[in-house]
């Protein structure tokens, strides 16, 4: 037994609402807090990391020329276009933008997670199979509505915008207030729909994944902590599931956020319009890129937080 496990147990001696599991916090609200902080931290040391895969990712969607060649042949072909004419610091063009909405949008996340799993897990601490999907639906909803909708939009127009002929964004920041300007706030929220939709389902699948692949490792001991390697091999596998589930909604999303989007009148016709034009196959449009990235990113993702969540419960067992 360690020593995080004997401090639980007295501290469980001295007062009756304290429970040792994992996924009931010893306080109302002690484990949500824990979850907003350490999804935050998590978030941005995770974007710095995988941010050159969603680079190229984003710009193999926007490649559509109607009766024209298009510009890159594969994700390798982009990532060598892309060196020659920037550099390698090209592979990080919109950054800021990803690394500014990366933290809201892992903390509301994580935040999220933590307050529907306090309210779903039963007193033992078991989260049933059903509330797990739930509970990541949730999480997705959230963070698709209070972060990622307006990050995902800013993104996409800014690196649209500064791979072509004229950049009018001389920043973060600048690109904003023009996307305002022009658009209204109504431009930073464009794709709303698809985005709920990805985000939840994304969240859904992998929190569901992984809370089940863990609840398989720990048996019947749900004190029992997963090493950290073991939580990447967990959460490259709910990536990969996650991508195959929805990368047609991710690519439509995209399309509705990029600067084309006017051609589209909403969901459903980008959908047909896509299928029409592009045939079946755009709808899987930067998988490869996006199953190296997501699969990166989610296994990066759980290792740090699962990691941090452990040292703020030593640390903080309140």
């Amino acid at each position: 037994m360690d020593r995080a496990d004997k401090g639980q147990q007295e501290l469980q001696k001295t007062s009756p609402h304290v429970t040792a599991s994992p996924t009931v916090p010893v306080t109302s609200y002690t484990k949500t807090l824990k979850g907003i902080v350490s999804g935050g931290i998590t978030g941005g040391l995770e974007i710095c990391i995988t941010f050159p895969t969603e680079y190229v990712k984003t710009q193999l969607q926007l490649d559509e020329r109607s009766g024209k060649a298009r510009r890159y042949t594969g994700p390798i072909n982009c990532v060598k276009l892309t060196v020659k004419e920037y550099g390698v610091r090209g592979l990080y063009r919109g950054l800021p933008v990803l690394l500014y909405g990366s933290i809201p949008k892992s903390a509301v996340r994580f935040g999220t997670l933590e307050e529907l799993k306090r309210r779903s897990c039963d007193e033992k601490g078991y989260l049933s199979p059903h509330k797990r999907f739930l509970c990541g639906l949730g999480a997705g909803v959230a963070e698709a509505i209070f972060a990622v909708t307006p990050m995902e939009t800013v993104k996409v127009k800014f690196i649209n915008d500064q791979t072509s002929a004229n950049p009018k964004f001389k920043g973060f920041f600048h690109g904003v207030r023009e996307i305002i300007r022009v658009e209204g706030f109504r431009g930073v929220y464009q794709g709303l729909t698809p985005t709920i939709l990805k985000q939840s389902s994304n969240q859904a699948v992998r929190i569901f994944v992984m809370e089940t692949l863990k609840h398989w490792y720990r048996g019947e001991d749900h004190h029992k902590e997963v090493p950290m390697l073991i939580n990447g091999c967990f959460g490259a596998f709910a990536g990969l599931c996650s991508v195959y589930a929805n990368t047609p909604v991710d690519v439509i999303k995209t399309r509705l956020q990029g600067l084309d989007a006017h051609k589209y009148k909403g969901t459903i016709d980008c959908a047909i319009k896509i299928y029409k034009y592009e045939g079946l196959r755009a709808f899987y449009k930067g998988t490869v890129p996006r199953l190296s990235r997501v699969c990166l990113d989610v296994a990066i993702t759980f290792m740090i937080y699962d990691k941090i969540m452990f040292w703020f419960n030593k640390w903080w067992p309140y």
